[in-house]
């Protein structure tokens, strides 16, 4: 990888320097002004800033930026990731609400953008292609995003369901078993999400170093959640991961259990995994006294998961773009 820095914004009473690990309270205390603004239905807490610096795929001296004001009060940040032989790079950042109509977004995200290509030059890849994330509520991001070249390419939506009465039965054929996740089928699992997302619309394979930013996340519930395994070989053929974001019941009234993420292998698809492993993972979230259970879900995911998920009574509550921009 390139040593050298993207030239770094110019901007009316900020400086901009790269993000190190002693900027994680400021920076959080950032993202969270941003948050109670905006109101997104999730924001980066302290444990995905420290894996920022914990990562060694995507130098934070490098990909990260931000901007202090005179009293060195971070009032901007972006960030750039992608991994070594990937199809695209990921761009996120924000701008502190009293600091906004400067220019400062647009400045970050050009800086993002430029990054984003020195990382594909310096991989000698393919098309460079940047993609950024926004809620479809977020019309000052979407904004940002149009007038810097990008475009909608997918939908994507979150559902939630009412844990309140009856609960759908956990049906799994003879052989096949829900068993607790742990430490000792994490790897079994990683293999097995990236063999169930390998048809998945942006899905690039979780490494290692990934998948450990994942199970170890602050907000991780292991407790709630689960694997399926054939009886018969001990073969992994199915997984549920599930979290809990304190947050959600005081910007939105709900204590709920979320699935982070959810995979049947392909060839087990077809024979109610996914109905059985969400209505086990409804179980753990009202036992544990949770009053929803919700999901986010790719509008055109290839498997059917939102019919499967509307079926099971989730029902949307809002939806976020993901926008592209070729380089």
């Amino acid at each position: 990888m390139s040593e050298e820095r993207v030239a770094l914004p110019t901007a009316d009473g900020l400086e901009f320097r790269a993000i190190t690990a002693a900027d994680i309270e400021p920076w959080l205390a950032l993202i969270q002004r941003i948050a109670a603004v905006e109101k997104p239905p999730w924001h980066e807490q302290r444990s995905d800033l420290e894996d920022v610096f914990a990562s060694a795929k995507n130098d934070p001296v490098l990909n990260t930026l931000m901007g202090f004001d005179a009293g060195g009060t971070p009032r901007a940040w972006g960030r750039v990731t992608k991994n070594l032989d990937g199809a695209k790079a990921l761009v996120a950042g924000g701008v502190d609400p009293d600091f906004r109509r400067r220019g400062l977004g647009t400045a970050v995200l050009r800086w993002s953008v430029a990054q984003a290509g020195r990382r594909f030059a310096d991989d000698g890849g393919g098309a460079p292609l940047v993609r950024a994330f926004a809620e479809e509520s977020n019309t000052g991001t979407s904004a940002l995003l149009a007038a810097g070249g990008f475009a909608v390419v997918r939908w994507f939506t979150e559902m939630n369901r009412p844990l309140s009465g009856g609960l759908p039965a956990v049906e799994l054929a003879e052989g096949l078993r829900i068993v607790p996740f742990g430490p000792g089928l994490s790897e079994q699992v990683r293999l097995a999400h990236n063999e169930a997302f390998a048809d998945h619309w942006g899905s690039e394979p979780r490494d290692e170093e990934a998948w450990g930013f994942v199970v170890n996340h602050e907000q991780s519930r292991p407790d709630w959640s689960t694997a399926v395994l054939d009886e018969a070989t001990g073969e992994m053929v199915a997984y549920q991961l599930a979290s809990y974001d304190p947050a959600v019941l005081a910007n939105e009234g709900r204590d709920e259990g979320y699935t982070e993420l959810l995979g049947v292998r392909r060839q087990w698809r077809g024979r109610g995994l996914a109905r059985a492993l969400l209505a086990d993972a409804m179980a753990r979230f009202k036992a544990s006294g949770m009053d929803h259970a919700s999901l986010g879900v790719d509008t055109e995911n290839p498997s059917g998961a939102l019919g499967i998920y509307q079926r099971m009574g989730y029902t949307a509550t809002h939806r976020s773009m993901a926008w592209d921009k070729a380089l």
